[in-house]
C-alpha cells in the first residue's frame, strides 16, 4: 500500500514540526484511495505534549462531522518525533485504533507512513507504507 503527497504539503507538514519543537505537532489528513489531499493542525492537548500526542478532541469530532455530511473523508492522521525517529513509538501502538487509516510521522526532515492494522508488523499495530512525493500529480499544498 502507499501513500501519495505532494512534496509542498510535505513540506508545509514539516515546517509545522520544526516550529512546534520541542513539542510533537499533530492534525488530520484527508483524501481517498491512499492521495492526501489536504490537512488540518490540531493542538496538541496531551499532558505531555514534548513525549506524545492527543488531537484536540474538538478539531476531530469536527472532521467527522463533515466527512458524514459529504466532505473530505479522513485519511489518518499526522504527528511529529521532534527529537526522534519516523518510526512509530510503543507508545503510538497503544493510542492507534487498528482501523486502517494512515500515520505520518515527521521530525522536520524525514517522514514515513504507516497502516494502522491489527496485526501489524510493528508493535502489533502498524505496518509501513510507501510514501510517495513523486507520484502525487494534481495535488496542492491546501490546507
Amino acid at each position: 500500500m502507499q501513500v501519495f503527497i505532494s512534496s509542498a504539503m510535505l513540506a508545509d507538514l514539516q515546517l509545522i514540526a520544526l516550529a512546534g519543537a520541542p513539542k510533537e505537532i499533530c492534525g488530520i489528513l484527508f483524501g481517498r484511495d491512499g492521495r492526501v489531499s489536504g490537512y488540518r493542525v490540531a493542538q496538541n492537548v496531551a499532558d505531555d505534549p514534548r513525549r506524545h500526542f492527543e488531537i484536540d478532541p474538538a478539531t476531530l469530532i469536527a472532521a467527522e462531522r463533515e466527512q458524514r455530511e459529504g466532505g473530505e473523508p479522513i485519511l489518518g492522521y499526522y504527528h511529529s518525533h521532534p527529537a526522534g525517529t519516523v518510526k512509530p513509538s510503543s507508545t503510538d501502538a497503544r493510542c492507534a485504533a487498528p482501523d486502517g487509516r494512515v500515520w505520518l510521522i515527521l521530525n522536520g526532515e524525514d517522514a514515513a507512513a504507516w497502516h494502522s492494522v491489527d496485526p501489524g508488523e510493528i508493535y502489533g499495530r502498524f505496518v509501513a507504507m510507501k510514501l510517495d512525493c513523486a507520484d502525487a500529480k494534481g495535488q496542492t499544498a491546501a490546507k
